[in-house]
């Protein structure tokens, strides 16, 4: 049905930021659970494959009532770490183009927008994540949520987003959350935020 996205790095290609083992484990348990579980669960509903992963949230309610949690949480589980991935690489890259500039007129600059995404990511309770999203219009917002909800059950189309989850950092950073955080911003790629805000506005 749906499958585990290739890992666009090595799993030292983020290091020393993130270190190869949570890589490896965060990849290959956690993503990889999701991917299985979501599975499992769409079959258990007889689902057909009509829908990409991002419209599952949307027509959740045409899902069994029974099975809807389970899919919900799991999408959102997969959604959220292809996204994770692909927020980062081994050369770090800023937004450019259509994007930089919607962020240069919200947030006045990037230094701006990226000390705002950093405090909303320190103030994140419990786990979840913390996105740079957008509107059908084009309009952003940062916004946390918690466990594995997606950005697009608001109709929201997630561009960016950090894992604030404990899996995603523990092994390295112990419960200094806030230094992983900062550290993100090492490998911070805008590359794939870039092309999906594109492909709103453009």
């Amino acid at each position: 049905m749906y499958e585990l996205m290739k890992l666009p790095y090595p799993y030292d290609g983020l290091e020393p930021d993130i270190e190869s083992e949570i890589v490896d484990i965060h990849y290959n348990k956690h993503h990889r659970g999701y991917v299985d579980n979501l599975n499992q669960a769409l079959a258990r509903s007889d689902y057909d494959g009509r829908y990409s992963l991002d419209e599952i949230p949307i027509h959740i309610e045409e899902f069994p009532l029974p099975d809807r949690g389970d899919i919900l949480y799991n999408a959102g589980g997969v959604l959220n770490h292809n996204l994770y991935w692909n927020s980062m690489s081994e050369n770090k890259s800023n937004p450019r183009g259509n994007l930089l500039n919607k962020i240069n007129v919200q947030y006045g600059n990037f230094e701006n927008f990226r000390k705002d995404f950093i405090d909303r990511a320190k103030h994140l309770v419990g786990s979840g994540y913390t996105f740079l999203v957008s509107n059908s219009r084009g309009d952003l917002t940062i916004v946390n949520m918690i466990n594995q909800e997606t950005p697009f059950s608001y109709n929201l189309i997630p561009l960016f987003t950090i894992d604030l989850w404990e899996h995603a950092y523990y092994l390295q950073y112990k419960n200094d959350r806030n230094s992983y955080i900062e550290n993100f911003w090492n490998k911070a790629n805008f590359d794939y935020a870039n092309r999906l805000y594109e492909n709103i506005v453009g």
